[in-house]
């Protein structure tokens, strides 16, 4: 757990009534969400119950459909009576660029070399100087223990080496806040220690992360708390011993005793 949670902070992210269809289909029904500076969030549940589309709504890679977030200070939406109003595109543009997201399927470029997948960000978003953000994702990439895949293309990487790209290059937009979307799904199981063990390090300097996972024991390990979604809600929510000791649902019973044995 980060050792940088104070039990006063204030939330870095708010999520009020959230909800989001596509057509017909309801995904999000109501979701309430506080998540505190320097705070490890997991968003565990079965399959289609929400979680990476509450990730997308936050990150506005989908735009909800009601309610309200507020990150960083800056409210993304925000229902007016019956009127739902998205912020203006260049502030989500912003909050997106500090909160970036890591996804299951790395999404790197292909044509583009590791190096040129990590500044692309910093430069054509932020406008960074190019100088200082090759400097920056070289001590990354170096750091992540890719220092001699700089001129690599992702093709000729492992999927361990491309999701480890991909934090870099979310760490190179000097996020407040990183979302994971089930980043070891993908990856064959000799692989997922490495990712693992780079979220576990990020986590303990103190860096506010939102993580959807499968990997049960990493998350009662890692988590400050952990919100278990199911048919659109959040059902349940507390620290990591509370939700995998005394489970007060019978749906997250289930869901535990699936996962584990």
């Amino acid at each position: 757990m980060s050792a940088l949670v104070s039990a006063a902070g204030a939330p870095i992210l708010t999520v009020q009534a959230l909800r989001k269809s596509f057509g017909n289909i309801e995904v999000l029904r109501g979701v309430n969400l506080s998540v505190r500076a320097g705070e490890v969030t997991f968003l565990i549940g079965p399959s289609g119950g929400g979680k990476s589309t509450l990730m997308r709504c936050i990150n506005f890679l989908d735009t909800p459909s009601a309610g309200e977030i507020v990150f960083a200070g800056k409210r993304l939406c925000h229902e007016d009576g019956n009127l739902f109003h998205a912020a203006p595109e260049r502030l989500l543009r912003a909050a997106r660029s500090e909160m970036p997201m890591v996804f299951q399927n790395f999404n790197l470029f292909s044509h583009r070399t590791v190096l040129k997948n990590v500044i692309e960000g910093p430069v054509m978003v932020q406008g960074r100087p190019r100088a200082q953000a090759i400097e920056e994702a070289e001590q990354i990439l170096r750091r992540f223990g890719l220092g001699d895949k700089f001129d690599h293309y992702p093709d000729q990487l492992s999927g361990g080496q491309k999701q480890r790209v991909a934090i870099a290059r979310a760490l190179a937009m000097q996020p407040r806040m990183i979302l994971f979307d089930e980043p070891t799904s993908a990856l064959d199981p000799e692989l997922i220690a490495g990712v693992l063990d780079t979220i576990r390090v990020l986590a303990e300097e103190g860096l506010t992360l939102i993580v959807v996972s499968h990997e049960m024991k990493f998350a009662r390990r890692l988590a400050d708390i952990i919100h278990f979604i199911a048919d659109g809600v959040i059902l349940e929510s507390g620290p990591p011993d509370r939700i995998f000791d005394a489970p007060e649902s019978s749906r997250l019973t289930g869901f535990i005793r699936s996962i584990l044995h």
